[in-house]
């Protein structure tokens, strides 16, 4: 039986055998890994992550666990008006165009759909302030497609480690969609996501304690703290 090949694979600067062993340890962390945003049904997960554009989850969650005890369903939210809506996002950056987006992609949520959130990439991109990304976390989180939302977290740490490098979260994309294997594809996105939050800090990264530090092909990071105690 011949060796394996020491030759990245194809899009990547890491072998095959290097970016299962980095989702392996990942998975190892966090076996069950999820969004922080807070929500119960796929039209609250949808809201979140429309709100959520250019800010924090953190931000995101302190403004509907107040918004949703009052509204939840396209129905509640399209009663309670665009101005009042208002009034509950209004510490979220962008809070105007999200409250208007919010309104109307309600409006078409009832109009064609019964109310539901569809489970459709072309459906959820037809809803006014859902691009590719949103669409992708819906999939993935509230149905369980094994999409990859690429956001800023997930470019740098796809970037950082060679994983799946690219000028452009689209390329990153496709990349990751290719490369990483069918048993990691439905987590992913959590995996890459909480590993750019957490250690794989834009300003400060934790190369020091860092899991994959032996896998990341990054020219910039920092020793390791020592040997790391794996997963």
């Amino acid at each position: 039986m011949s060796a394996p090949s020491p030759r990245p694979a194809h899009g990547s600067k890491l072998r095959r055998e290097a970016i299962a062993e980095l989702f392996t340890r990942l998975r190892a962390l966090d076996p069950q890994p999820t969004t922080e945003l807070e929500y119960t049904t796929p039209f609250e997960l949808l809201v979140a992550v429309v709100l959520s554009a250019q800010a924090t989850d953190v931000g995101v969650n302190k403004a509907t666990r107040k918004l949703y005890p009052v509204a939840n369903t396209p129905a509640a939210i399209l009663a309670l008006g665009e101005v009042a809506l208002r009034g509950y996002i209004n510490t979220i950056g962008l809070f105007n165009a999200k409250a208007a987006n919010v309104i109307a992609l309600c409006r078409l949520l009832l109009e064609r759909h019964g109310g539901a959130v569809p489970r459709t990439r072309e459906a959820l991109e037809a809803l006014p302030g859902v691009g590719r990304k949103t669409a992708n976390v819906v999939l993935n989180t509230a149905f369980g497609e094994p999409t990859i939302a690429v956001d800023t977290h997930i470019f740098r740490v796809s970037n950082r480690t060679g994983l799946a490098p690219g000028k452009d979260v689209r390329t990153v994309e496709d990349k990751l969609v290719k490369l990483v294997p069918d048993e990691f594809k439905r987590d992913a996105h959590h995996w890459l996501i909480l590993h750019g939050r957490y250690t794989c800090k834009a300003r400060k990264p934790d190369c020091a304690h860092c899991v994959l530090h032996d896998l990341c092909r990054w020219p910039e990071k920092a020793p390791a703290a020592g040997p790391l105690p794996l997963p």
